[in-house]
């Protein structure tokens, strides 16, 4: 019995006290009952010798050449039918988004942190959890796996039947402007990053046991919930690697004419949820004199 009563508790919180709601939670910050990992250093040569660091890299290539795979075959699947009521339709592509970073991050995130994502990981740059050298090498990586993933969609589409359906580019659709895609790539990708940042946060980890074991699922949700309000705008890109892949690969003027959106847009809202959890998540609270 006293084995199993152990096994119990191990599941269970390791904090008696639960982190209080509202502004008392402020006065707790003084006695931390969690570690914050020191800020990663801007460049660190040291990791060019280590395999973790290839090891790393490979992983993001894989998966985010497996992601491209998936989610490009599922927009074939729809553009190619006569009848979106014979596909999945955009519920379905927003599934198939969605679920393929829940998956592969939960894969992943031992690994290489679970990014699939040159915003991910630019966002999390800025907010000192990697350095210069692994971010580099990261985009890299995500960017050549997002290549031979659309690459692969098309050997099996055929490149006339890829060509026709659009080879699953993103683009501003007809009925907004530059200025709203712009906007709505920038707004996806600050919900995407900002519940990176949440769902990896060191103090709710520490303190909510359940939180390590179910952060693929917020994060994979949220990818999920932006694909479902922006593929009418832009397709939804919140991912350069993704829009790259499909633009290279597809190689017309329609996954080249407004290109800039889906990188610039992702990058800046990366840039603006990094911030925000800086200044106002984990910024240390005003005390009065």
């Amino acid at each position: 019995m006293e084995g199993k009563e152990q096994d119990v508790s191990l599941g269970a919180n390791k904090f008696s006290e639960r982190q209080p709601i509202g502004t008392a939670a402020q006065s707790q910050d003084d006695g931390k009952d969690y570690q914050e990992p020191p800020p990663a250093p801007l460049f660190e040569p040291s990791e060019l010798t280590s395999w973790s660091f290839y090891r790393a890299g490979i992983a993001e290539f894989v998966a985010t050449f497996l992601f491209l795979y998936i989610t490009i075959l599922t927009v074939m699947g729809v553009s190619r039918s006569d009848s979106k009521c014979k596909t999945v339709g955009i519920q379905g592509i927003a599934w198939a988004f969605g679920g393929m970073i829940f998956a592969l991050v939960y894969c992943t995130a031992g690994i290489s942190g679970g990014h699939i994502n040159p915003a991910v990981t630019f966002g999390l740059f800025l907010g000192r959890k990697l350095s210069l050298t692994r971010t580099i090498f990261y985009i890299v990586m995500q960017c050549l796996g997002a290549i031979c993933g659309a690459g692969v969609v098309k050997g099996f589409e055929g490149k006339k039947l890829y060509g026709d359906n659009g080879g699953g580019v993103n683009y501003v659709h007809s009925g907004y402007t530059k200025g709203d895609g712009l906007g709505a790539e920038i707004v996806g990708t600050f919900i995407l990053v900002y519940t990176v940042f949440s769902a990896t946060d060191a103090k709710r980890s520490a303190r909510d046991s359940h939180v390590p074991i179910l952060a693929p699922l917020p994060i994979g949700f949220a990818v999920f919930l932006v694909h479902l309000a922006t593929i009418p705008i832009t397709g939804t890109g919140i991912n350069p690697a993704r829009s790259l892949g499909a633009a290279i690969i597809f190689n017309k003027h329609l996954g080249w004419h407004e290109h800039w959106v889906f990188w610039v847009g992702p990058f800046i809202g990366a840039a603006l949820a990094a911030l925000y959890h800086v200044v106002v998540i984990r910024a240390i609270p005003f005390k009065s004199k």
